[in-house]
């Protein structure tokens, strides 16, 4: 089982996320997002001994000059929440990083478009929300491809990952279920939920 927790904060979340083997940290860079990263903040990320977690950026639709000034030499993925092509994900690959693609899903059909990305190294299915709580739709994970380059996101929590691995996803990402505020990460909650998948591994 895989683990990405999404919208943290360099200088709070970082060390607890690496103690706890959590596998993919998100750090959001969208202006709109309350938990929009400052620039000035990347540079501590470089502090820390990130032993097998690694660092996303999430952004969307990222210019090149945007990803060499702040995402190389940071990041280990950049995951694209835009309109982005298979063309750019190639050219985003080709600079040195792995590329996470978000696939927004709504209906079955939705499901299908991750075919246009099979370069990126791994297919997120989310809600359309964009970082609102949405639940994703229980009738379409059965339809969704089962692997690990295969994560979903939308409203998972300690509550419902039971039934959720029981459909058989392997691969999770979270973000606001472990906030107690909006755009702020409870350790507490954090804790909780990677103890109930550390009981599910067992």
């Amino acid at each position: 089982m895989k683990i990405k927790i999404c919208g943290l904060n360099p200088i709070r979340d970082v060390q607890l996320c690496i103690d706890l083997k959590v596998n993919y940290l998100g750090f959001v860079f969208y202006e709109k997002s309350p938990r929009n990263v400052e620039l000035n903040d990347i540079k501590i990320l470089s502090s820390y001994n990130k032993k097998n977690s690694s660092f996303v950026a999430v952004t969307v639709n990222p210019s090149n000059e945007f990803i060499k000034k702040n995402i190389l030499g940071n990041f280990d993925f950049i995951q694209l929440h835009g309109s982005e092509t298979k063309d750019r994900v190639a050219d985003i690959k080709s600079m040195g990083l792995k590329v996470i693609k978000a696939v927004k899903v709504k209906d079955e059909l939705d499901v299908d478009k991750y075919k246009e990305f099979e370069n990126a190294d791994i297919i997120l299915f989310d809600t359309p929300g964009m970082e609102k709580s949405i639940e994703f739709p229980k009738n379409l994970i059965t339809k969704l491809p089962i692997g690990s380059k295969y994560a979903l996101a939308g409203s998972i929590s300690k509550d419902n990952i039971e039934n959720i691995t029981k459909l058989g996803v392997n691969f999770f990402d979270l973000s606001s279920s472990l906030e107690e505020q909006l755009g702020y990460k409870d350790h507490r909650k954090i804790t909780n939920f990677i103890n109930k998948i550390n009981e599910l591994k067992n």
